[in-house]
């Protein structure tokens, strides 16, 4: 998470809105079962190949969740939350100092309301950027937040604790290894809640060191229930890391585990539906278990879904509520060319059965 506030997620949103909803209203009534009605051919077209015999995997809203996307006990309001179906919201411990909004416990119970899950980010119990980590301080913070958890009448609601966040960024080579961070903290956890699943590293989009991290987890026991780390440039950038990933966990004898991408979309991409569309389809293309908007200009905000904390909506909320809409199953679905920047998230196959495709032409 870095905090910065971008022109561009105010220009050119009326071309990109546009764009947006011709693709994923054609998603939408594609997972429900309805027909698209044959537009005339324009000057510039493209034949979108969808294979109704097909089936991709039910419509999870995986990609509903966000960073800080609840600020306290009453924002933003109900309606806003539960519109857009969000699946989890990553908070920070009771009594954290890394924001000034967004205690998990304060937020539970809206959480709770929308059929929502949280994922309690234990490194924002410290203020900072890097974070102002002790080792004096840190294992008895540790036993406190999962004692706090374990007390909380919304225990359930919370899916994983995720210990620390970019250490790629956060972690100073004072403090000793991440490495051996990892391993305490994960053995301190596991003494008081050991059914729990913790998931990390959380590094940022830069997962370098994803080997040397899980060959130590590896060799100490400590490989946590879910992969997480974050998307932060673009979503064609997603199939890459996962090929490494995956490649990483074959290599070591690991196995598969589900994936949280806990923070998502650029700077620049976020209020914009045309750049999160892609990250949505992506998301449910490729399997991810769960995964959440950062927030960059403002916590509370559904991960800047609204244009301010207790704001109002912005185009890409609109985006989040056709999504949510969405039931049923979805199918394979083949562009006539596949850009993977700008509209890579439909699902690519290959044609073969010409008498079972349904052929729709976007203009």
């Amino acid at each position: 998470m870095r905090s910065t506030t971008s022109a561009d997620a105010r220009s050119g949103a009326p071309r990109t809105l546009r764009r947006a909803t011709a693709l994923l209203l054609g998603a939408v009534l594609t997972a429900s079962g309805v027909g698209l009605a044959a537009v005339p051919a324009q000057a510039a077209t493209a034949t979108l190949v969808v294979n109704a015999s097909q089936t991709l995997r039910p419509v999870t809203h995986v990609a509903t969740g966000s960073l800080y996307g609840l600020a306290d006990a009453n924002t933003p309001s109900d309606a806003l939350v539960q519109a857009i179906k969000p699946n989890t919201f990553v908070q920070m411990p009771h009594d954290g100092k890394q924001q000034g909004t967004g205690d998990i416990l304060a937020v539970a119970a809206k959480a709770q309301r929308a059929n929502a899950k949280l994922v309690l980010r234990m490194s924002d119990y410290y203020a900072g950027w890097p974070y102002q980590f002790s080792w004096d301080t840190w294992l008895p913070a540790v036993r406190k937040m999962v004692n706090d958890s374990l007390a909380s009448p919304y225990y359930s609601s919370i899916v994983a604790y995720a210990p620390w966040n970019e250490s790629d960024n956060t972690w100073l080579a004072s403090n000793g290894t991440f490495e051996d961070f990892w391993t305490r903290t994960v053995r301190e956890i596991k003494k008081i809640d050991p059914n729990k699943p913790i998931q990390g590293p959380s590094f940022s989009d830069n997962i370098s060191t994803m080997r040397t991290f899980m060959q130590n987890a590896k060799n100490t026991n400590t490989v946590p229930d879910i992969l997480a780390w974050h998307e932060l440039i673009r979503s064609g950038k997603l199939i890459t890391d996962l090929q490494t990933v995956n490649g990483i966990l074959a290599d070591l004898g690991i196995s598969q585990r589900p994936i949280d991408i806990e923070e998502y979309a650029a700077p620049s991409e976020v209020g914009l539906p045309g750049p999160l569309v892609g990250y949505i389809a992506k998301f449910e293309r490729y399997g991810i278990t769960r995964a959440e908007l950062a927030f960059w200009n403002q916590s509370g905000t559904l991960g800047d879904l609204l244009t301010s904390r207790g704001g109002s909506p912005n185009a890409a909320y609109w985006l989040y509520t056709w999504y949510a809409q969405m039931s049923g199953n979805m199918v394979v679905t083949t562009p006539e060319r596949l850009d993977r920047h700008r509209r890579g998230g439909l699902p690519h196959r290959r044609q073969e059965d010409a008498e079972r495709d349904r052929r729709r032409r976007l203009g």
